[in-house]
């Protein structure tokens, strides 16, 4: 990473927090060590940026202060407008609602030069929006709110022979695969974590238990049990 960038991400980390952000979060979001956070903030303070705290504590933007947004690069910029299409066409309803909602207000605020070079982006997702589409995209938006609240669901599957079952699960995550949606989860029934495939859900249904996350089962645990499973593929 670009040190210009990790800056920006730095500013951008701590604008709008009440409390302070600990220096060992910082480092493990940006991939650096404990020291070049600590050489950066020192940097972003004597170069004027309003941030207080310490090694130890944590650092917050002064309060009162007003940082303005750093502005995207052409390229920057293009992969905004890129992924907002990409979203719109494959993701729920919501979801590309919101993208969308995002580029309008990043537009907004461009200078001209910037405007008009995301409008000639040449990089498209076309929308195909037919009743399937549309009930898919509905599944999507549901799922993530399930995820959101930690709700246990029940569900009622099929799999790629046609085999069906019923399944108790703790949604984690939703991943698009440039073609397929999974479900990332923990299995009640497995007692491990399963991949679902939103359009092989028959139908599920709502428990009303909200299941609390647990360090063997939570998502980082599941991305660790993924990028094993994949690597030993290799």
């Amino acid at each position: 990473m670009r040190r210009a960038d990790r800056l920006f991400l730095i500013i951008n980390a701590l604008r709008g927090r009440r409390t302070a952000l600990q220096a060992r979060q910082l480092a493990q979001t940006l991939g650096v060590s404990l020291r070049t956070v600590y050489r950066d903030v020192a940097d972003l303070q004597l170069s004027g940026v309003p941030i207080e705290g310490e090694a130890g504590v944590g650092y917050v933007l002064r309060k009162g202060s007003d940082i303005p947004p750093l502005m995207f690069t052409a390229d920057e910029l293009e992969s905004l407008v890129v992924g907002t299409r990409f979203v719109r066409a494959f993701a729920g309803e919501k979801l590309a609602a919101g993208a969308q909602a995002a580029l309008v207000k990043i537009e907004a605020v461009l200078p001209p030069e910037l405007r008009e070079r995301s409008s000639r982006t040449r990089i498209y997702a076309p929308i195909w929006r037919d009743e399937e589409s549309i009930a898919f995209a509905a599944r999507i938006d549901q799922l993530h709110a399930a995820i959101e609240k930690q709700q246990v669901l029940r569900l009622f599957y099929r799999d790629e022979v046609g085999r069906q079952s019923e399944r108790e699960i703790e949604p984690l995550c939703l991943a698009f695969w440039g073609g397929k949606w999974t479900l990332g989860t923990w299995c009640r029934l497995r007692r491990d974590f399963r991949n679902f495939r939103p359009d092989r859900i028959e139908r599920y249904e709502e428990t009303g238990e909200v299941f609390q996350s647990a360090p063997d089962r939570n998502l980082a645990s599941y991305l660790q049990a993924m990028r094993g499973y994949y690597a030993g593929l290799e």
